[in-house]
């Protein structure tokens, strides 16, 4: 997915995105609790869940004056029960999760573009990048803890989803 992200630096100069080096999915956003208990609460539901294997699809805009482009994962049960446990675990540490992931509205994607976009220039991406096949497989095996560090977002710290054959989730990368 980098690629696509650089690409679409190179020919329309879009680059916001790049504050998150890492291409991801978002599960929620969370500002006001710790973070000794969010990687514990994260710790907790890794080793609830195993890897996942996500689906997408197409591409899609969140309309705005600065539109965000994005490839459409498609929601599945498993990832909505995912999810959903994900809310509730932060939800009793954080009373400032994002409203656009409340379990109802949250629609999980990979952004392609966000924050330096206009809608002439997004408009300008999706017929660039028209002819490309977004449908993709992609195994989700670990949560990671993003903080924001000068202008970017950086991973804290990460939490391997439990995989079934391998027993016990272990946290194998923290910043601290």
């Amino acid at each position: 997915m980098n690629h696509l992200i650089f690409l679409l630096e190179q020919e329309f100069g879009l680059k916001g995105v790049q504050t998150t080096p890492d291409p991801h999915l978002t599960w929620l956003t969370a500002s006001d609790a710790s973070l000794t208990h969010l990687k514990k609460a994260l710790n907790k539901a890794a080793g609830l869940c195993c890897s996942l294997r996500v689906k997408t699809t197409g591409l899609g805009i969140f309309p705005g004056e600065k539109p965000v482009l994005y490839i459409p994962v498609i929601r599945t049960p498993a990832i909505n029960q995912f999810q959903g446990h994900l809310f509730e675990a932060i939800r009793d540490i954080s009373q400032e999760i994002g409203p656009n992931y409340q379990p109802d509205f949250w629609l999980p994607h990979l952004t392609l573009a966000l924050s330096d976009t206009t809608p002439a220039l997004v408009a300008q991406a999706v017929q660039f990048l028209n002819s490309l096949n977004f449908n993709w497989e992609i195994k989700l095996d670990n949560l990671s803890l993003l903080t924001k560090v000068d202008d970017k977002f950086l991973r804290e710290s990460y939490f391997m989803l439990e995989d079934s054959k391998k027993g016990k989730p272990v946290k194998i990368f923290d910043k601290n």
